[in-house]
């Protein structure tokens, strides 16, 4: 079971969207979300002198997916360490798109280059992993080489760091949902109600079958599910470009879980036109969204 936890957020500059300080109950490490233009006012902040790993965080103007780069700083000769890397990529033209960075060290600055060396090989493909984010680094961080009770210290680290991260508003390290496997062995779930969408398409003349999850922040559209290549041309612009994403959808066959906000856009997605989800949508005893909403 898990335990509760009690994380503490403290506002430095008194307003939510400014530098926010956190620290979680019996963990020595501590975390800063700083905003990319307030980056100069984090100078007296001395834990950013420090060695740690951050993250650099945006969103794409042109599709609008989530963005991180994750990196690592060593503290350097001159007592600058993270804040020093992230003034670099601040000034670097190559990295102008992130918004906000996210640092983390610890209050007793006990990371060398060994820990932070392991620490961003494992964010970097716990963040691939999930497949929420596209991930900027185009290099494999290198992994280092660390004894097993130290990579039993920094697996630890690297829990609490989630637990933070994702109390900042970033699910950068969640799946998309909690069980991964093949749609036909997904037990239902009262958290997670499994979902089935069937129909003979008008277009293709194909039986186009699919199955997703409802979950706390929307549904996610299962890999696997069978997908209308055909756009009819009633279909919402945001999702014929989704539609159109490289590799999402090969031969008719989705090939990654994909969440959408509302089961009306997934099942518009599946389709390739306009149809109303909470209809389409149903369970395994062939109750509507919209029945099992009632319902309840």
């Amino acid at each position: 079971m898990t335990r509760s936890k009690t994380i503490q957020l403290y506002l430095i500059d008194g307003v939510p969207k400014g530098r926010i300080k956190c620290t979680l109950a019996n963990w020595t490490g501590i975390a800063y979300k700083i905003p990319r233009i307030e980056l100069d006012k984090a100078k007296s902040i001395d834990y950013l002198k420090q060695s740690g790993v951050y993250f650099l965080f945006s969103t794409s103007d042109e599709t609008q997916e989530n963005i991180v780069y994750i990196g690592q700083a060593g503290n350097r000769k001159n007592g600058e360490g993270i804040l020093n890397r992230l003034q670099e990529h601040k000034r670097n033209p190559d990295k102008d798109y992130w918004t906000e960075a996210v640092a983390f060290t610890t209050t007793n600055n006990a990371f060398g280059p060994t820990e932070i060396s392991y620490l961003e090989n494992q964010f970097t493909n716990l963040a691939r992993d999930s497949k929420r984010y596209i991930v900027k680094n185009s290099n494999e961080p290198n992994l280092g080489h660390v004894t097993e009770e130290k990579e039993s210290e920094l697996e630890e680290f690297i829990d609490y760091t989630k637990i933070v991260i994702g109390s900042l508003g970033y699910r950068v390290f969640e799946p998309l949902i909690v069980d991964d496997s093949p749609s036909e062995f997904i037990e239902p779930s009262s958290k997670e109600l499994l979902l089935y969408f069937k129909q003979k398409s008008r277009k293709s003349k194909k039986s186009i079958e699919s199955s997703a999850k409802q979950t706390s922040e929307g549904i996610v559209l299962l890999k696997g599910s069978h997908i209308e290549i055909i756009d009819s041309t009633s279909i919402p612009e945001k999702i014929r470009k989704m539609r159109q994403k490289d590799n999402l959808v090969i031969d008719g066959i989705l090939q990654e879980n994909t969440l959408f906000t509302s089961p009306t856009y997934a099942a518009a997605f599946v389709i390739g036109g306009h149809i109303n989800g909470k209809n389409a949508w149903k369970d395994e005893h062939g109750r509507s969204l919209n029945e099992i909403e009632k319902s309840e």
